[in-house]
């Protein structure tokens, strides 16, 4: 196994609000609590990196984390992994399953946004093995 990094931040989305974390509860649904738990396990878990921040911010764009809608906020670049490629994170298995596409809802933080972010917003993830992650933990690619 290959050290990529270590998760960052952590976020269930909420019917109503996005909620940072320490701790995300994992099913094979998703995030156990999160409003996508379950509904397209191809999509159910957003991957973030801190880069996607950076290059908002390269462009006078200040959000804050969780602002792209992550799950998982990581401090390593993943979007270069294949689709198809597997990490760890504590005792959880993923499987990169898709590139996230441009979301309208983020023209709504800033105009330019969408179209800065096209290949750079994160990755989504379906659980493979279940289990509780924590923020600081490593993830490792198998």
């Amino acid at each position: 196994m290959k050290e990529l990094g270590r998760v960052v931040s952590l976020f269930i989305s909420r019917v109503d609000r996005r909620e940072r974390v320490d701790r995300l509860n994992l099913d094979m649904g998703g995030v156990v609590g999160d409003k996508f738990n379950g509904k397209d396990l191809n999509r159910s878990i957003l991957l973030t990196s801190l880069e996607s921040y950076d290059i908002a911010r390269s462009r006078d764009i200040d959000i804050e984390y969780g602002e792209l809608g992550e799950n998982i906020l990581v401090d390593f670049n993943p979007y270069s992994l294949p689709l198809g490629s597997k990490i760890i994170i504590s005792d959880a298995v993923f499987k990169l399953s898709q590139n996230c596409t441009i979301c309208k809802s983020l023209s709504r933080i800033d105009v330019k946004l969408p179209k800065l972010l096209k290949n750079d917003r994160g990755l989504f993830i379906q659980v493979v093995k279940p289990a509780i992650i924590s923020k600081k933990d490593k993830v490792y690619l198998i």
